[in-house]
């Protein structure tokens, strides 16, 4: 376990930063490779102590102005990991009917791709109701059973109960229009503790909140005789019980969306657990309207739309994890003279930047004496989007007044890819705009996704994982295998990964250089929104880059060391005798120059790198350089100046 490998939450964050070192190191080597012409002095890091100071600040003031509560929700749970997840890292699996899936903690695979109906009896009545699911083992928090109210089917069943069949309890049948008549039998189980559709319905019909599922996975007391089973066990065990009371109908195939953790593949459970949310109501409103108003510009504008959807429907933001690494919660919850305090008493929880901080603003504000007030800061770690929110104005040292932030704050373009256009791009806008009153910047720019010549989503696994050094510097396919062979990964996968790598490059990656693989990202730009990184390509433009290299080597040598440009030598008074060819070259350079400029200032780079490269490959090579070829060898020496004052443009 952690605890036995590292000792302790402070050991942990040691090794985790000797690693962040590890790998910072070489994503710098990368943006260099790549030409990134950066300011590195004001490199920093989220961790870093200005970092933390300004991420606590944040926390402290929207706590203090009732944005940041305390609340029992529910929640992304990952049970591997023992704490709720962001949603970027929950992955939507589309399964296909009946399919065996590994789990981590199972040695066998668990059956998904299935739904299963089963009745609960009409207390009163010998009627039943025949419910579907998914999940059969979440039955045992079942709470009641909903109905579409206009459903004429179960007019009869209005205010009737059914029978729990192993809590021996009795569950309401409920009336709520969230009820898809058409699918399924058209009634539903409701699960609030467990479901985030029946959540809202337990709330809305004040259903209690049975959770059968703990931290672990595990199946709580709730029911004698399951306490303490694993989840999927659960599963067949209920199964079994059910077809036993004669009370189980079927077993179908059912395509469904299953999620996983993208960091530890368990399947995720929505769990109840007292966290730390953020009332995003208002400020996403502002947020919307900045890109109504045209103050903030997202580009491709089809983005626009995505936008609106998320943040028209934008829901109370979790900021709260279970882990050691991260930021952690400047909260601390107050005692007073040691009576018991309730986590989720939201009241009696202060923020700020230090213990003895926190405690003067307690004693101030239950107006006791210090002394009788017992601390203790919440072991929680913020979400790291929470501090990625602050930080175009966290980097240049908020909140103090620096000239560094009344310069730089706000920035002009973001560019980021469009996946996290509402994890990231959004939250920085919105916290911004409420702990700055400002945009922190005024150009979202969204690139597409990188994947594979095949169009398929890069993985370790797969073997299509193309790091940037290897275009830049090239690799051969041993090498390549010998980046896969570290251990991270099972045999079996290995196995796959080195099958994959040999079959994208069965003759290893050659090498490109910076300026054909930015050139080809380049080109590659358009409003897709993927991009299918072809190496191909990438070696064609280096061929490219080289054909630029030959004609500005040619063009030199004509010039010579001494060459000195006439200082008119463009205008339309210049003395010098250019001829139909050397103007038609001057007027695709002219209008190459406001092609390109043009396409950069609207983010068209694909439309700039085609104007450039046709410029370079058919205007200049294949037609000038060809032709002025014989000027320069058996032209007059006014022809010859003509010709090298056009180069030289």
């Amino acid at each position: 376990g952690i605890n036995a490998e590292y000792g302790g939450r402070e050991a942990f964050c040691a090794e985790a930063m000797k690693w962040k070192t590890e790998k910072e190191q070489y994503i710098y080597k990368q943006l260099r490779a790549m030409g990134g012409s950066y300011d590195w002095d004001r490199a920093c890091f989220t961790m870093d102590p200005k970092m933390c100071t300004a991420v606590n600040e944040a926390f402290i003031r929207m706590h203090d102005k009732g944005l940041i509560f305390r609340h029992n929700r529910l929640v992304n749970w990952s049970c591997t990991l023992k704490s709720a997840i962001s949603d970027i890292e929950v992955e939507k699996v589309e399964i296909k009917g009946k399919t065996l899936k590994k789990v981590p903690g199972y040695a066998d695979p668990v059956e998904v791709g299935i739904i299963e109906e089963f009745k609960y009896r009409v207390v009163g009545s010998q009627d039943t109701v025949t419910v579907a699911t998914t999940r059969l083992e979440t039955m045992l928090g079942d709470t009641a059973v909903a109905i579409h109210p206009d459903d004429k089917r179960y007019t009869h069943l209005h205010g009737k109960r059914v029978e729990h069949p192993f809590r021996k309890c009795e569950l309401p049948i409920v009336l709520d229009s969230f009820v898809d008549m058409e699918f399924g039998t058209g009634c539903v189980k409701i699960t609030p503790a467990h479901d985030f559709n029946d959540y809202e319905v337990g709330m809305r019909h004040k259903l209690p909140f049975v959770e059968c599922l703990d931290d672990d996975g595990l199946i709580t007391d709730v029911v004698p005789g399951y306490a303490g089973m694993r989840r999927f066990d659960a599963r067949i065990a209920v199964r079994r019980a059910l077809q036993e009371l004669e009370l189980y109908v079927k077993c179908s195939d059912h395509d469904m969306v299953v999620p996983i953790c993208s960091r530890s593949k368990d399947i995720v459970e929505p769990l109840l657990k007292p966290q730390w949310w953020v009332n995003c109501k208002d400020m996403a409103a502002r947020s919307i309207k900045k890109v109504e108003d045209g103050e903030l510009k997202i580009i491709p504008s089809h983005f626009d739309k995505i936008w609106y959807s998320w943040l028209d429907d934008c829901r109370d933001w979790c900021i709260s994890r279970q882990l050691w690494w991260g930021h952690r919660i400047p909260a601390y919850k107050v005692q007073i003279n040691g009576e018991k305090t309730s986590d989720l008493d939201n009241s009696m929880w202060v923020s700020a930047h230090s213990e003895e901080e926190a405690m003067k603003k307690a004693a101030a504000k239950f107006s006791v004496d210090p002394s009788s007030i017992t601390l203790t800061r919440d072991e929680d770690v913020l979400d790291t989007w929470f501090s990625s929110g602050i930080f175009p104005f966290s980097v240049m040292n908020w909140p103090d007044d620096t000239v560094d932030l009344r310069t730089f704050y706000p920035n002009s373009v973001l560019e980021t890819g469009h996946d996290i256009l509402f994890f990231w791009v959004a939250r920085m806008v919105m916290m911004g705009l409420e702990l700055m009153d400002d945009l922190p910047f005024t150009d979202v720019y969204l690139h597409p996704m990188i994947r594979d010549a095949q169009g398929v989503k890069m993985s370790k696994s797969l073997g299509n994982v193309v790091d940037p050094l290897f275009i830049v510097y090239g690799i051969t396919l041993e090498e390549l295998h010998k980046t896969i062979d570290n251990g991270y990964l099972p045999e079996k996968e290995l196995v796959r990964a080195r099958a994959g790598q040999k079959k994208l490059y069965p003759n290893g990656i050659p090498e490109c250089g910076t300026d054909a693989l930015r050139f080809a990202l380049c080109s590659y730009l358009t409003q897709a929104r993927d991009l299918n990184l072809d190496v191909l390509r990438i070696e064609g433009y280096r061929k490219f880059c080289n054909k630029m290299w030959n004609a500005s080597k040619f063009a030199l040598m004509q010039l010579g060391p001494d060459y000195t440009p006439p200082a008119s030598h463009v205008t339309r008074d210049s003395t010098l005798s250019f001829s139909t060819v050397d103007r038609w070259m001057l007027h695709r350079a002219a209008v190459t120059v406001e092609d390109t400029n043009t396409a950069l200032r609207d983010y068209q780079f694909q439309q700039a790198t085609t104007a450039i490269y046709n410029f370079w490959l058919y205007d200049l090579c294949d037609v000038y350089l060809e032709t002025s070829k014989r000027i320069f060898y058996k032209g007059t020496p006014e022809q010859v100046a003509a010709a090298r004052a056009t180069l030289y443009t």
